[in-house]
């Protein structure tokens, strides 16, 4: 008969609950940036996609705003990438990058208040799912 650690289900339970965050973090990650690259291609292709927003504070050119999206969404899916090999590298950076991602849909919120919303709060869900202790920190 072996004995058993009391914390032992708790500790697995634990690390369980933190690589499925982390790999739907990644999975997360891996959408917010397939459609910012959609959204980045959309804005450079066809400025008539996009409506623009009269008076507002910021003003910025719709080419340079796709390419951002564009660039932002490839990392995104790229890290993303990494995230489901479990590189550390990738948890920082995923951070930085979902960072990013909330920022530069900051800018379109009068125009796009739903879909700036969403993507904002899947970007901030990744940051908080990557922060997240896990393993033996945990």
């Amino acid at each position: 008969m072996t004995a058993t650690h009391p914390t032992h289900g708790r500790t697995t339970a634990k690390h369980g609950w933190a690589t499925g965050m982390t790999a739907f973090a990644a999975i997360m990650l891996m959408i917010a940036g397939i459609l910012a690259v959609l959204r980045g291609i959309a804005a450079i292709a066809e400025d008539e996609v996009f409506v623009s927003t009269r008076n507002y504070i910021f003003e910025f050119d719709l080419t340079g705003w796709g390419w951002t999206h564009l660039a932002l969404g490839v990392a995104a899916v790229l890290v993303s990438m990494g995230l489901f090999q479990g590189s550390g590298w990738a948890r920082v950076i995923g951070v930085g990058i979902a960072g990013l991602v909330i920022i530069a849909n900051f800018p379109s919120l009068p125009a796009y208040p739903v879909w700036s919303v969403i993507m904002i709060a899947m970007s901030a869900f990744v940051i908080w799912a990557l922060c997240t202790p896990r393993g033996k920190d945990a």
